[in-house]
C-alpha cells in the first residue's frame, strides 16, 4: 500500500465537484491494477468518488482552505472585475480552467466576473451554468470552513456581490 497524504475524516476539495469527506482509504483492483484509493463522500451531490492516492495532486485534490483564505476569497468577490474576452467560447474556456484549478481564489474570481458580466450583457446558457457551479462551489467551501448554513453563506456572498464594484 502507498503512503497517503490525507487521513480518514479529512475535509477535502475535489475540483469541479466541491467539498467532501474522506470516508476510507481502500486498496482496490481496477482494470487489473491494484491501487490505494481515497473513498470520498461529496457533500453537494451526495455522491461517492474514488480517487487514486497516487494521483491526488494531478487531479487537484486539496484540503479545505483556512478561515483566512475565505476572507481573501470574499475580498476578491468585492474587488473590481477583470477584463474578459468578448468571445463567449474563449471566456467560457478560460473560466472553466480557473474552476478546474480547484483554487478558491480562482473560483471567487469567476463568480465575481460572471456576476458583473451578466449585469452588462446576459450570459450564454453555458456561462450561466458555469456561474451557478462556481457559486455553488464557493458557497459550499465557505460554509464548511466557517461552519455556517448554506443559506447564510449564500446571503453573505450575494450581498458582497451586489455591493461590489
Amino acid at each position: 500500500m502507498i503512503s497517503v497524504r490525507y487521513k480518514v475524516g479529512a475535509k477535502v476539495v475535489y475540483p469541479l465537484h466541491g467539498v467532501g469527506i474522506i470516508n476510507s482509504i481502500e486498496d482496490k483492483t481496477v482494470l487489473g491494477a491494484r491501487r490505494s484509493y481515497y473513498i470520498i463522500k461529496l457533500a453537494i451531490s451526495d455522491m461517492t468518488v474514488m480517487i487514486p492516492t497516487d494521483r491526488c495532486d494531478e487531479l487537484g485534490l486539496r484540503m479545505i482552505v483556512t478561515n483566512s483564505d475565505v476572507h481573501k476569497a470574499l475580498k476578491i468577490i468585492t474587488s473590481e472585475m477583470t477584463d474578459m474576452d468578448e468571445d463567449w467560447k474563449t471566456r467560457y474556456q478560460h473560466n472553466f480552467e480557473k474552476i478546474k484549478s480547484g483554487s478558491i481564489f480562482d473560483v471567487a474570481e469567476v463568480v465575481r466576473n460572471l456576476f458583473h458580466r451578466n449585469k452588462v450583457k446576459e450570459l450564454s446558457i453555458m456561462e450561466k451554468k458555469l456561474y451557478e457551479n462556481a457559486y455553488r462551489l464557493l458557497v459550499d467551501e465557505i460554509s464548511y470552513v466557517r461552519d455556517l448554513g448554506k443559506e447564510e453563506v449564500q446571503n453573505l456572498v450575494s450581498e458582497r456581490l451586489e455591493n461590489s464594484k
